[in-house]
């Protein structure tokens, strides 16, 4: 078999196999990402394997640069590399997309236990926002603030009022109407 019927067999596999399942996701025919970890998973890291032409007599391209392994340090990411290297020259000839998901994912704690989550974290966006941000002035613009109503405060709202935003006329009348029908009481000054 040529190295494209393998392909085609190993892509119709990789789709079966990984059917509805949300960490896999195939960028296009010959690349693939897979995420280890469940989500808000600190250890959790996503591994892009990409066929080259001649897959799988030669090796795919493994990587793990998307943005979302960018907690992770830069030697931990060589480590996870350099083992998913191994399992590729083990397997090199046969279809391994597969394997090397399942080996990434049946290690996930042995690969990450380098990898300590607080400590080479970037600095998070809020904080470089605020230190870029100038600070605003006085308190004098806090009081001009409006106040914030919920999603249900502004419908029952605009149930209230016409398309202006204007209260109807004699709205806070309607209890005192109400009231004297039934009481029957009459002005007879």
């Amino acid at each position: 078999m040529g190295a494209n019927e393998d392909q085609e067999m190993e892509l119709e596999a990789l789709r079966s196999i990984y059917e509805g399942d949300e960490s896999f996701r195939e960028l296009s025919p010959v690349s693939f990402q897979y995420r280890i970890g469940e989500d808000g998973d600190p250890k959790a890291f996503l591994i892009e394997i990409s066929w080259t032409e001649t897959y799988p007599q030669t090796p795919p391209v493994i990587s793990m640069n998307a943005f979302f392994n960018n907690t992770i340090s830069s030697a931990v990411k060589q480590s996870i590399l350099a083992k998913l290297q191994e399992a590729v020259e083990v397997n090199l000839g046969t279809a391994m997309t597969y394997t090397l998901f399942e080996y990434a994912k049946d290690n996930k704690e042995q690969f990450m236990e380098n990898h300590h989550p607080g400590s080479s974290t970037p600095t998070p966006i809020a904080k470089i926002i605020s230190v870029e941000t100038p600070s605003p002035a006085p308190s004098s613009k806090k009081k001009d603030k409006k106040e914030q109503l919920s999603k249900a405060q502004k419908r029952k709202m605009a149930d209230k009022t016409d398309h202006k935003g204007e209260l109807p006329r004699g709205w806070n009348w309607v209890d005192v109407v109400k009231h004297l029908s039934k009481t029957g009481s009459k002005d007879d000054d």
